[in-house]
Formats: C-alpha cells, sequence, structure tokens
C-alpha cells in the first residue's frame, strides 16, 4: 500500500460551531490517538481525504504537520447519511514496522457448482495482523465449484507474506445453501397465510361490534331537546 501525504492543520477551536465552519471551509475536523499521547486535533483537506479513503478504508495517511510528519490510519469515519460527505475521522497514530490490526475487506470470485446453490456470505471483512505500512487492500476466496452443504472458514482465505489472522482460523466466512424448490416455497405460504388468519380475524370481530353499535343507535328513539 502506498502512502497518502496530506497537510494536517492543526486545531484550536472545538466544538458544532467551529466544526462547522472547518467544513465550509472544505476540510475535515479530525483527532488523532494512540502510542499513549494527548488527542491532537486538525483539520484536514476534504477533497484529498475523500479520495485517499474512496477506494481503501485502511489507507495509510502520512499527515504533514506543524511538528514533522505522522503516519496514521483511519479508524472511525463518519460522513453525512445523504450527502455521504466526510463529517469527522478519528485517526490512530502508527509507526514504520509496528504491527497493527484491521479489518480488510473479502471479495469472492468464481461460480457456485449450479444455478441452485445459493452463496451465503456470512463476513464481508476479515481481521488480519499486518505491519502499518503493508497492509493489504482486500483479500479474494474462490467459490468455484461450491456446492450445497460446502463451508469455507476464515483459514482458506490466502495470506500474503507479514500477515497472521487476527481471527479464528474456523470462522465461517461462506455456506452453499440448496435453493429452495417451488413446492417449499408454496408450503412456506400457506404456512405464513395460516398464521395470518387468526390476526385477520380477531381484526375483524372489533370492526362488527362497531357496526352493531352504530345501528342499535339509529333504532333509538329520538329524545326531545
Amino acid at each position: 500500500m502506498s502512502e497518502v501525504r496530506i497537510v494536517a492543520e492543526a486545531r484550536t477551536e472545538f466544538g458544532k460551531g467551529p466544526a462547522r465552519r472547518t467544513r465550509r471551509a472544505g476540510k475535515v475536523p479530525a483527532v488523532l490517538y494512540g502510542h499513549g499521547d494527548k488527542p491532537r486535533h486538525f483539520a484536514l483537506p476534504g477533497h484529498e481525504l475523500m479520495l485517499a479513503l474512496k477506494h481503501d478504508a485502511n489507507a495509510l495517511l502520512a499527515l504533514q504537520t506543524e511538528d514533522g510528519e505522522q503516519l496514521a490510519l483511519p479508524k472511525i469515519v463518519v460522513r453525512d447519511p445523504i450527502r455521504r460527505t466526510l463529517e469527522h475521522v478519528d485517526l490512530v497514530a502508527v509507526r514504520r514496522g509496528e504491527k497493527v490490526t484491521v479489518d480488510v475487506p473479502l471479495h469472492l470470485v468464481g461460480e457456485a457448482k449450479s444455478s441452485d446453490v445459493l452463496v451465503d456470505q456470512q463476513k464481508n471483512t476479515i481481521s488480519v495482523e499486518a505491519e502499518a505500512t503493508h497492509l493489504p487492500t482486500g483479500f479474494e476466496l474462490s467459490i468455484e465449484g461450491l456446492k450445497a452443504g460446502d463451508t469455507l472458514h476464515a483459514s482458506d482465505i490466502t495470506l500474503p507474506e507479514g500477515v497472521t489472522l487476527a481471527e479464528s482460523a474456523e470462522e465461517v466466512v461462506v455456506q452453499g445453501l440448496a435453493a429452495p424448490t417451488a413446492e417449499a416455497l408454496d408450503a412456506e405460504l400457506e404456512a405464513a397465510a395460516a398464521e395470518l388468519a387468526p390476526e385477520a380475524a380477531a381484526e375483524e370481530v372489533p370492526a362488527a361490534e362497531a357496526e352493531e353499535t352504530e345501528a342499535a343507535a339509529d333504532e333509538a328513539p329520538a329524545t326531545e331537546e
């Protein structure tokens, strides 16, 4: 993986107001943690940071600060829920040669044995330990020829040299499931309809009672005012 050099301006004002002003200026509020130091607050250029994180959630950032260069990895990235723009970033400081634990995306390649096999991917990322400046950007796992009943584990993923699993090797990653038959689907629909029938009947009773009450009110003699 390559390092992304990015200018980090120190922030001295905190809170919602200053954070909004920072974002209006095209920058992203960031906090750097790690190595027992006090948290450090920065403003990072929004466009450059967005490009750095676009294709690699574990991008290694070389922060250019007034105190020199500091390597950092994204820890928590907060985005606007609608526009998906960067709102805030928490970073963790790292050093060259230091081992870190990160979650790396997992991509499936190949095809199952037949079209009636459902591929159940239970994990989209794999937790691994690697040197901070040599983090993998993604793993591939072949499901070629996967049959119903087959199971692939974390240990089936080929890891590059220097990278080790940070979770159980027996962790289930992918399962091959048999696609339900038309008869099974019909049976499920019938069972669901049978479960809903009592509820529908219970809702009809109050409606019927209301109609009887209205009818009785209509038949009652009018009182004089």
